[in-house]
């Protein structure tokens, strides 16, 4: 018997060499990719943990996110903690008023909605009552319709015109002067901040025009090739769903017999813009009826 022979086992068959080498070289050229998906997956995380609304801040991060406006998002974040702590009654939160009416006065269009919102959980603050005064004059429409819902918490009826002003068409107009490059199409359903027109002005900058309100577009007043001039009607908005029904629920506390005819329409679903949902038709109803009541107590007439 050779020494090969030697070396084979009982059961006849060979043994099976392995060689581990090659596995070796295979997990050290692996391990570099390893750790990168690590890190990307580590990193991804990361980045949605900290722009999570939902991920607690401590009173020290409010005060700083709150003067971030080189991170909106990080305003955004500590409005909404300071909203939920004015909920839960925490009169911790006071600490942070003075950066909120701050905000009322930034350019950023989000924050001055965003506080107008956050300032109806507070009816008993004299500052928030009179910041919403002046944000119900703002040159925003949803700031105006925000500010004029929150001022409804305080019992004041001073936003009545903005949330008449809702349940009616919105007439928007060219801020500079131009010719039409093109335009969405009537009945065409927006969101605030969609493209509406695209204007070329003379010295061939081409502005995009936005919808300020998310809504439906009714009418189109405007063409492409059209040359048009600064604070011409490009087109008229009819609101979305939501804010009518906001609107309509506002208007049961504090509007006046003048409003019955506009709530008619909506009760008869003929008013302009989309047909509108039962749940719209019964509040316009219930809306109505409370307006009514209002007028036989104090003894007046509804106008016809």
């Amino acid at each position: 018997m050779s020494d090969s022979d030697s070396q084979i086992p009982p059961n006849g068959n060979k043994p099976e060499l392995k060689l581990a080498v090659p596995e070796v070289k295979r997990l050290r050229a692996s391990g570099p990719i390893l750790i990168l998906a690590v890190l990307f997956v580590l990193g991804a995380f990361l980045s949605w943990y900290f722009s999570w609304f939902g991920r607690r801040l401590s009173d020290a991060d409010v005060t700083s996110y709150l003067s971030d406006q080189k991170h909106p998002r990080r305003v955004q974040h500590a409005l909404l903690q300071v909203q939920e702590r004015i909920a839960q009654g925490d009169p911790a939160a006071r600490q942070w008023y003075p950066q909120v009416v701050h905000l009322a006065n930034d350019p950023e269009t989000e924050f001055r909605l965003t506080v107008a919102w956050l300032m109806g959980f507070d009816q008993k603050s004299a500052q928030f009552h009179q910041t919403l005064l002046a944000l119900v004059k703002d040159n925003e429409p949803i700031v105006r319709r925000n500010a004029a819902l929150a001022l409804l918490r305080f019992g004041d009826a001073t936003g009545r015109d903005q949330l008449r002003a809702t349940l009616q068409p919105y007439a928007f107009t060219s801020p500079v002067g131009g010719i039409v490059e093109s335009a969405l199409k009537e009945q065409s359903q927006v969101a605030r901040g969609s493209l509406l027109v695209r204007l070329r002005q003379p010295n061939n900058i081409t502005e995009e025009v936005r919808s300020p309100l998310p809504g439906r577009i009714e009418r189109v007043t405007v063409s492409p090739g059209a040359t048009i001039a600064a604070g011409e009607t490009l087109l008229t908005l009819t609101s979305d769903e939501e804010s009518v029904w906001e609107a309509l629920r506002g208007l049961s506390l504090v509007g006046e017999g003048d409003d019955l005819p506009v709530l008619e329409l909506y009760e008869r679903d003929s008013a302009p813009g989309p047909q509108r949902s039962d749940r719209i038709k019964e509040q316009a109803a219930l809306t109505a009826k409370a307006i009514k009541s209002r007028l036989a107590q104090s003894g007046q007439v509804p106008k016809q």
